[in-house]
């Protein structure tokens, strides 16, 4: 039981899940499974009670049962008490005041890191004011390698998303080329496929190898296929470089998802054997949302940033070149608003990167929602200032094939001339030898692209 007195009222907690979800910062989500506090003054004793809890205990009372649930048989058995013990005697608001610190530097966040559990990332993200989780989330690093060095500090990558509605090799090589102009792809050039399904798979995985191979591009390609359509594909000698897959933070929910553990260490340990890397063989990419779990009935009363967190378990297990959440695309039933959008977007942003996962993040929003544009620009604007590893371009901030809102090839350009942030190092060494950048990072649609991208470009144009 946990409490906190307000006044004359008292409000009590009977365990720690109630105790989360009441203290978690307002969100259509969690209201419409029934476990938001049901006022202001609530969620504030909630908050002033979750901050006296002992960070020992999240490792003794779990928020999913142990024996239920194959992902926290994963967080308990794999928490490093090594990497725990400087931080084993706080609570989670003196947690909260050390992070905010300067003792906590990058070197010392990156060695904690495999000592906390998702749970603990979840509770202090809480007690967190916007400015607090951009602050120490722009002090977490956490760098991988392929075929390029993504997440160094004052660097931001894209994911160049060129989806067709109908997978049209012609359409998905021209919005390619068209972000490669603009300087985007360095963190991955990858598609969600219309048709999932094995034969559009490998077709479209030789699309994108080609156009890397042909070009010298130092990055990495992917279709977003489900990981055993993946696994055929490698079985059928297509090109892979990174295999992808949606995560969530319970086993039921991963089960809908038609995966569970077994399958992604067998999914990773086949991209792995291909050593198709240069620099590098962080081969995984996942993604997660918001909302998921509640989606899929499988929340086990847990609220929907705490699961979110949990999915950051999963995927640290498997070293990932990139993790994003697709912050808004689940819908309003889950994020209402720009607001919401925004700081869910901001809290993902700071649990993934102190539990040492290497965040992006899908900068997004459906069109039912009560959000635009200029909400993806601020969200935009304090990830860019926390240090997030990358983000997604698409023509015109406009998915064509999901139907949904996010940032464009231009978004990026923005992001990196406002706030002085540069592409992956390799790549951007390639935009320069290739004249789309100069080497002192200024970018203009005006410098002349190189005759083979504008020739190809033409051919498409013309057919």
């Amino acid at each position: 039981m946990y409490s906190h007195q307000v006044g004359a009222e008292l409000f009590r907690f009977p365990d720690l899940r109630t105790l989360m979800a009441r203290a978690t910062p307002l969100r259509s989500g969690d209201q419409l499974a029934g476990i938001a506090a049901a006022t202001d003054v609530e969620r504030a004793a909630a908050q002033a009670a979750l901050a006296d809890v002992p960070l020992k205990t999240f490792l003794s009372e779990v928020v999913v049962p142990y024996e239920a649930d194959e992902v926290t048989r994963l967080i308990i058995d794999t928490h490093d008490k090594a990497a725990f013990a400087p931080v084993s005697h706080m609570t989670v608001g003196d947690f909260r005041d050390w992070l905010l610190s300067d003792a906590a530097d990058s070197a010392a966040l990156a060695a904690l890191a495999p000592g906390l559990t998702p749970e603990m990332a979840a509770a202090v993200s809480k007690l967190c004011r916007a400015q607090d989780l951009i602050l120490i989330a722009s002090k977490c690093r956490v760098v991988t390698t392929f075929r390029n060095t993504l997440g160094l500090e004052k660097r931001l990558a894209t994911r160049l998303q060129p989806n067709h509605p109908t997978d049209d090799l012609r359409g998905i090589a021209a919005s390619t080329f068209d972000g490669l102009m603009y300087g985007s792809g360095d963190a991955v050039i990858g598609i969600n496929p219309a048709t999932d399904n094995l034969h559009a798979t490998v077709e479209l995985l030789h699309l994108l190898d080609e156009v890397i191979q042909e070009y010298a591009i130092p990055t990495q390609s992917c279709v977003l296929s489900h990981v055993t359509n993946t696994m055929a594909a490698i079985e059928e000698g297509a090109p892979v470089d990174l295999t992808f897959q949606s995560l969530a933070g319970t086993e039921a929910a991963n089960t809908s998802f038609g995966i569970n553990l077994d399958i992604l260490t067998e999914g990773h340990e086949a991209t792995q054997s291909l050593k198709r890397g240069t620099v590098g063989q962080n081969c995984m990419y996942f993604e997660t949302g918001q909302g998921s779990c509640l989606s899929a009935d499988a929340h086990h009363g847990v609220d929907q940033q705490t699961l979110e967190a949990r999915a950051y378990a999963v995927a640290r297990k498997y070293e990932p070149l990139l993790v994003n959440t697709v912050v808004g695309f689940i819908g309003p039933e889950y994020l209402y608003d720009g607001r919401q959008i925004i700081r869910a977007g901001l809290e993902d942003h700071f649990c993934g990167k102190l539990l040492g996962v290497p965040m992006g993040c899908d900068i997004c929003y459906t069109n039912h929602a009560e959000a635009d544009q200029n909400d993806m620009d601020m969200l935009l604007t304090l990830l860019g200032a926390a240090g997030i590893n990358y983000i997604m371009g698409i023509p015109g901030s406009d998915d064509v094939m999901l139907s949904y809102q996010t940032t464009s090839f231009h978004d990026a350009l923005y992001a990196r001339r406002v706030l002085g942030l540069r592409p992956a190092p390799e790549f951007e060494e390639w935009l320069d030898k290739m004249g789309l950048m100069a080497s002192d990072g200024a970018f203009s649609p005006a410098r002349q692209p190189p005759a083979a991208l504008s020739k190809r470009m033409s051919l498409l144009e013309a057919q």
